[in-house]
């Protein structure tokens, strides 16, 4: 996982400024509706993909697979996030949209997957993940997206990438603080929404430590009653757009949850309330270049991985094999596939 996570600079923005992306570029420019489907790791990207794409103006959105193979859209297109082209629900959405009337498209890193054969025109990303707690596996379709939404000037992803890569000692001090909690809260909001998604993905995988991700909104209404000083929340800051308001309201939920005796973290950009953050928190740079949504997604992609990492490191487990070394959680696996 450490492997992967230190390519990807390099990895990111060959994608973003090199990516062929005309044959999905003619095929979206007039689909309506525009659907990006995916599962798990590519399920997050594949909401990366449709934030991305709508800030630039082809309005998309993103469906989970499963629910998409059994009520596709007639018409439009739907562009399939596989990273290694084998999942089963995204290729039956394919092939559900592709009999309903849609134009398909796939991004993999595998071009000779099953996944392919759904498709009618398919966008390569370079190279394979090698752990199973994927990184490389989010972050390739995200600069992909990126390539065919707003394709940026050299060096721009370069540089943004390296920014996240230098932040794992932050993120190993934060872990560290973590490390103790019974479970954890991630929190987003706008895009940061989708970096919450992903992080408590990783954390489950990583390290098995239970999570939970709540909208900003959401977990003030209702949901802090079940935390106390064994519960850790972790705050995305990262989106700019109207990032002051976002921010007001993350103070309060902030003060909220450091009156109950949860210990509060933050991956965040701008000024940071540090005087809440008693866990720590990891800073995360903006880059004014890129449009809002590809920004906050790729400069907390590193980030949140590091620490899912560190946390793992902390915690005495291997994020690589995603406990599948054990043989009740192998044969669970290989039930659902």
């Amino acid at each position: 996982m450490a492997e992967m996570i230190e390519a990807e600079p390099d990895l990111l923005e060959t994608i973003a400024t090199g990516a062929d992306t005309s044959p999905l570029a003619l095929m979206i420019r007039s689909a309506v509706p525009l659907h990006v489907v995916g599962c798990g790791t590519s399920e997050h990207a594949s909401l990366a993909v449709a934030e991305m794409l709508t800030e630039a103006g082809t309005p998309a959105t993103s469906r989970e697979a499963f629910e998409a193979s059994l009520d596709p859209s007639p018409g439009g297109a739907v562009i399939g996030i596989s990273h290694e082209g084998g999942t089963a629900a995204t290729i039956h959405a394919l092939e559900a949209a592709r009999a309903a009337g849609a134009a398909t498209a796939l991004i993999t890193a595998r071009t000779d997957s099953p996944a392919t054969k759904a498709a009618d025109a398919v966008l390569a990303t370079p190279f394979v993940d090698r752990s199973w707690c994927h990184t490389i596996g989010y972050t390739s379709p995200i600069a992909a997206g990126l390539a065919l939404a707003a394709r940026p000037a050299a060096g721009v992803v370069h540089g943004l990438a390296s920014a996240g890569l230098r932040s794992r000692d932050q993120a190993a001090e934060l872990a560290r603080e973590l490390a103790g909690c019974e479970r954890l809260i991630i929190v987003g909001s706008a895009a940061d929404r989708i970096s919450a998604r992903e992080l408590t993905l990783k954390i489950e995988e990583a390290c098995h430590l239970p999570c939970a991700m709540r909208d900003l909104e959401t977990f003030l209404h209702g949901h802090l009653p079940a935390c106390d000083e064994t519960t850790g929340v972790v705050v995305f800051s990262v989106d700019r757009r109207r990032l002051a308001d976002r921010r007001r309201r993350i103070e309060q939920l902030l003060q909220s949850s450091r009156r109950i005796g949860a210990r509060c973290a933050m991956i965040g950009s701008g000024e940071l309330p540090h005087d809440l953050l008693d866990a720590g928190a990891i800073e995360a740079a903006d880059q004014p270049a890129l449009p809002a949504a590809a920004a906050a997604l790729l400069s907390a992609a590193l980030p949140l991985q590091w620490l899912a990492y560190e946390l793992a490191i902390a915690r005495g487990t291997n994020p690589d094999l995603i406990r599948r070394e054990q043989v009740a959680y192998r044969e669970a696996s290989q039930i659902h596939g």
